[in-house]
C-alpha cells in the first residue's frame, strides 16, 4: 500500500494560496509526478492541470466499456442493462440546467447506437447520461481505482462511511458527440476530476471571480457560453478563460470555484468525482456561509414567524445540499478519524488503496480545526448554537485537536 505524503516541517501551517492565476494554456502533467508536487503546485494554489494518458489504462472499465476506441454498447447493456440512470436532454433547457429524466442503460444504449448510426441527425434528441452513481448502484463491481493525486477526499470519505445517507459524489457520464453541460460551478465549490475512458471533450474554464464578467444585466450567468446574447462583450472582458481539449485516457483537474462548460467532441465516457479536502475546505465553508446569508435575505420577510432560524437551515439544506448541522457532522467526522489514527498508531487508508502520511494527517487536523472555529464563531453570532450543535460542545473537540497538535 503506497503512502501519500506532503513534505516539509511546516505543512500544518500551510494556507491555500488563491493567487491571481494568469493562465493562457493548460499544463499537461506526467503520470509520474509526485503527490507532494501536485499538492503544492496545484491543490494549494487552486490551479487546473491535465494528467496525460496512462493512469486509466489498467482500469477494468477501460477494458470492458470500450472497443476499438469507442463505447462498447453490447457489453454495457450486458453489465448494467436494467440499471435506471439519469439522462439529460441537451436540447431542452430547464431553468438554468437541462431537463432530466430516467431510463434504463439498455434503452439509452439503443438510443445512442441509433443516433450514431444515423450520423447524429439534427431531428433526434441529444441525450446525455449524467451523474450516474454507478459504484453505489453496483457495489460489487470493479470499475476503476482512484488516482493517488485525488486520494485525500473528505467528501466521499464521509458519505461512504454514512450508508444511511445513500449518497456519494462519484459519477459516470456517458454521451454521444454533441452532448454538453451548461456553464456551472461544481457543488459546494468543490474540486472535481474527470477521467476520459473513451472520447474527447472540450472544456472552457474561468478562474474564481472571472464569472463576475459573465453576468448579464439581470445578474444571471449565461446558460450556454457559446450563445450568449452579448457573446463578444463577454469574451472581451474575460482575460483568463482557459480552453482544454481532453483526449482519451487524460484526466482534468478542475479547482474550487472555477466555472466551466464542457462539450463532448466525440462519443465519450468519463469517470467524475467531486471532492473536498484540507486545501479547499475554507472555500467550502465560505460558500456555505454565503449560501445561508442568501437564504436569510430571501425569506427575511418571515423573520417574525416561530422557528424562523430553523426554517432557514431547512431551506439551506434544500437549496445548497448541506446545512450547518451536517457541515458540523462532516468536519467532526474528519477530525475524529484523524485523531483515532494518531491515537491508535494505525494508518488511515483512502479508497482501500492509499495511506495518508503523518504530515498529511496533521495538515488535515489543522485545517479542519481552523474551519470548525469559524463555524463556532458564526453560529454564536447568528444565535443558532443549539439548532446547529444539538447539545454537543464543538469547543471540546477543538481543545482535543489543539492538545494533540501541541504534543506531536
Amino acid at each position: 500500500m503506497e503512502v501519500i505524503e506532503i513534505n516539509g516541517n511546516d505543512t500544518t501551517s500551510l494556507e491555500p494560496n488563491n493567487i491571481d492565476v494568469q493562465i493562457r494554456f493548460h499544463e499537461k502533467m506526467s503520470t509520474s509526478m509526485t503527490y507532494d508536487l501536485f499538492f503544492t503546485q496545484y491543490l494549494l494554489p487552486n490551479r487546473p492541470c491535465v494528467f496525460q494518458s496512462g493512469i486509466t489504462d489498467k482500469w477494468p472499465c477501460a477494458q470492458k466499456w470500450r472497443i476499438n476506441n469507442a463505447p462498447n454498447f453490447k457489453q454495457l447493456k450486458k453489465l448494467y442493462g436494467d440499471c435506471q440512470v439519469p439522462v439529460a436532454n441537451c436540447k431542452v433547457k430547464y431553468y438554468n440546467a437541462q431537463l432530466k429524466n430516467t431510463m434504463t442503460i439498455e434503452k439509452f444504449m439503443d438510443y445512442w447506437q441509433e443516433y450514431k448510426n444515423k450520423n447524429y441527425p439534427g431531428d433526434m434528441p441529444v441525450l446525455y447520461l449524467k451523474d450516474w452513481h454507478c459504484l453505489r448502484d453496483n457495489p460489487n463491481s470493479l470499475i476503476y481505482q482512484v488516482p493517488k493525486f485525488f486520494a485525500s477526499d473528505w467528501l466521499n470519505e464521509y458519505y461512504l462511511a454514512h450508508s444511511d445517507l445513500s449518497d456519494d459524489y462519484m459519477f459516470v457520464y456517458m454521451g454521444p458527440k454533441g452532448s454538453w453541460t451548461p456553464l456551472h460551478v461544481d457543488v459546494f465549490k468543490s474540486y472535481s476530476w474527470s477521467a476520459n475512458i473513451v472520447g474527447k471533450k472540450r472544456w472552457l474554464l474561468f478562474p474564481p471571480g472571472e464569472e463576475n464578467n459573465l453576468y448579464d444585466a439581470y445578474g444571471h450567468l449565461p446558460y450556454d457560453i457559446n450563445f450568449s446574447e452579448d457573446n463578444n462583450s463577454v469574451f472581451n472582458h474575460c482575460k483568463n478563460s482557459l480552453e482544454i481539449i481532453q483526449g482519451p485516457g487524460e484526466i482534468v483537474f478542475v479547482p474550487s470555484g472555477w466555472h466551466h462548460q464542457v462539450w463532448n467532441l466525440e462519443d465519450t465516457i468519463s469517470i467524475n468525482h467531486n471532492w473536498i479536502n484540507g486545501c479547499n475546505i475554507l472555500d467550502i465553508w465560505k460558500e456555505l456561509k454565503k449560501a445561508l446569508s442568501a437564504v436569510m435575505k430571501e425569506i427575511e420577510d418571515c423573520c417574525n414567524m416561530d422557528n424562523w432560524l430553523t426554517h432557514c437551515q431547512v431551506v439551506l439544506k434544500a437549496s445548497h445540499g448541506m446545512d450547518y448541522s451536517q457541515f458540523y457532522d462532516f468536519i467532526s467526522f474528519i477530525i475524529e478519524n484523524r485523531l483515532n489514527t494518531i491515537n491508535k498508531g494505525t494508518s488511515y487508508t483512502s479508497f482501500d488503496t492509499w495511506q495518508l502520511g503523518i504530515n498529511h494527517i496533521l495538515f488535515d487536523l489543522c485545517r479542519a480545526k481552523l474551519v470548525l472555529n469559524k463555524l463556532i464563531n458564526d453560529v454564536k453570532e447568528k444565535d443558532v448554537y443549539d439548532i446547529v450543535f444539538h447539545g454537543n460542545r464543538p469547543e471540546d473537540l477543538v481543545d482535543r485537536v489543539e492538545t494533540k497538535l501541541k504534543n506531536m
